[in-house]
């Protein structure tokens, strides 16, 4: 969401290359790949560490499955919004490359404190990973396009390595953090996660020499301020709080939303809930504040940016029960016995597969697109997008053959949960890398930082609705749940092709100058 701005000619390479590209995208890599192992290594955890019995050999909190879903999406949640206060924190005072220098450092102690076996260390640990992510996660990859000049055509595929750097430390961290986990107990796979993070960290700090100029705080002249025309936070607040009406719309939305929080929630969750439902309501202010602002061809590309965050919560809505109902579905409910080896596969390593399929099948996917539009079909953002929910939906339907075996059997096959990932990364492949781009097409200039905040938001949302509905399975069931993701999905993919040509009509073309250029 950073707003800075990569022509800042500080933001160059200082030189020193290594197999073509500048040395220090190497040093990123390899902080991204360690920061991601300890974050997908300890989320791979986090749920089945919550709903482990009290009395287990491996002894985990007990929680009820409705306690342990609703806590994995506030979680889940929490990490993506902390993302917009580190970027701006990053943008206004201290650069990308302190922010991501206090991130992994808040990280590591997160990571670390929650080896410790004792109810305290677990929410501190949680508490300063959800910091230390929001500080970390916003920024390196800013840093990444800081490390080429403007026009430099490596910069796209330095991008794509370091993507591999995150779905790297993505499979293994599962894998053996997962392990530790299995073999000697919860704290341990967390403390391997936690000694995954210091190396990153070690490797950031070593590497500061091949980031000189990368990721300081930028000093633009007022000239080129007002050539960007990057509005602030600041003056949307400033505005919302001088127009009457749409003051006393967040206002009203604000109360309501209290209100329904006080009535329908309970416990601590009360809190959040309102807490949730006013920030909503600010985030709807502000962007009546933006509509208001923009000239007629941007309040038009507005709309469809709006349609595009609604696409986005539906997707990650669906896609994060991986973390959630999906993985203690596969502690549960799946027979995890390799006989032949006289093994079980331990739950944690289930998600560890997503990033194989998509280091895997990353190349072959963005190939037949390539395909796909010299054949002169369809190629727009918004269809990719669709066309990612539906496919990743249909991951489900294995899911339900999956149930339904377990309602038979007493269990179920490994291979279900195995094609579930496999099509929920397809759809992943289809629709999450276009969704950033398409918001830099799209969005009003003078708005695109905020709107990189939103989609975090977004994203943090969709978390959040994926352990909603987690909570539900406990009372609808899991099979009624994968079946109506399934037609959910569906039906909302469908809707989005079916308006896709007016959608098109009110982007004035601004995607399809991209494609041409």
């Amino acid at each position: 969401m950073s707003s800075i701005s990569i022509n800042d000619p500080r933001h160059a390479a200082n030189g020193k290359e290594f197999m073509g590209h500048p040395a220090g995208l190497y040093i990123l890599f390899l902080v991204e790949l360690w920061e991601r192992f300890s974050y997908y290594g300890m989320r791979a955890l986090l749920t089945l560490f919550l709903a482990a019995p009290l009395l287990d050999i491996n002894p985990g909190f007990g929680w009820d499955k409705s306690s342990t879903y609703a806590f994995y999406g506030w979680y889940t949640m929490l990490v993506y919004l902390a993302s917009i206060p580190g970027g701006i924190l990053a943008d206004k005072f201290i650069g990308q490359k302190k922010a991501v220098m206090i991130g992994g450092l808040l990280l590591c102690a997160g990571h670390l404190i929650l080896a410790v076996n004792a109810p305290w260390a677990f929410f501190l640990g949680i508490a300063l990973i959800v910091l230390g992510v929001g500080g970390l996660k916003a920024n390196i990859s800013t840093m990444v396009g800081g490390l080429y000049k403007q026009g430099d055509d490596r910069r796209d595929k330095g991008f794509y390595l370091f993507y591999i750097g995150i779905n790297v430390g993505g499979f293994l961290g599962p894998l053996l953090a997962g392990w530790m986990a299995y073999k000697y107990g919860w704290h341990w796979g967390f403390g391997l996660a936690g000694i995954g993070m210091i190396l990153g960290q070690i490797v950031f700090m070593w590497g500061q020499k091949f980031l000189v100029g990368v990721g300081d705080v930028p000093i633009k002249s007022s000239k080129e301020n007002h050539q960007e025309g990057d509005a602030s936070l600041g003056e949307l607040f400033s505005n919302l709080l001088k127009s009457k009406v749409q003051l006393m719309i967040t206002l009203a939305l604000s109360l309501v939303s209290v209100f329904m929080a006080y009535s329908y929630a309970s416990g601590i969750e009360t809190h959040a809930f309102a807490a949730l439902g006013i920030f909503l309501s600010l985030v709807i202010g502000l962007m009546m504040m933006i509509y208001r602002d923009v000239d007629a061809i941007e309040k038009d590309r507005f709309v469809v940016l709006l349609l595009s965050f609604l696409i986005v919560i539906v997707f990650w809505g669906a896609f994060e029960q991986a973390g959630g109902l999906m993985n203690l579905y596969a502690k549960t409910n799946t027979n995890r016995m390799i006989d032949w080896l006289n093994f079980e596969v331990p739950a944690a390593w289930f998600q560890s597969i997503n990033s194989f399929f998509i280091i895997t099948l990353g190349t072959s996917i963005a190939a037949f697109w390539v395909w796909w539009k010299n054949r002169g079909n369809e190629y727009s953002s918004i269809y990719k997008m669709a066309i990612g929910v539906i496919i990743m939906g249909l991951g489900f339907s294995f899911m339900a053959i999956a149930s339904v075996e377990f309602t038979n059997n007493g269990s179920s096959a490994m291979i279900w949960l195995v094609l579930a990932y496999l099509f929920h990364t397809i759809g992943e492949l289809c629709a999450s890398p276009v969704a950033l781009s398409f918001i830099t097409k799209v969005a009003p200039i003078k708005y695109v930082s905020i709107m990189m905040g939103v989609y975090f938001a977004a994203t943090g949302l969709g978390n959040k609705v994926a352990g909603l509905v987690g909570e539900f399975s406990v009372k609808a069931g899991e099979l009624e749940i994968f079946i109506g993701l399934i037609v959910f999905t569906a039906v909302f993919g469908g809707l989005v092709l079916l308006l896709l040509k007016p959608l098109k009509r009110l982007t004035h073309g601004a995607e399809d100058a991209q494609l041409e250029a």
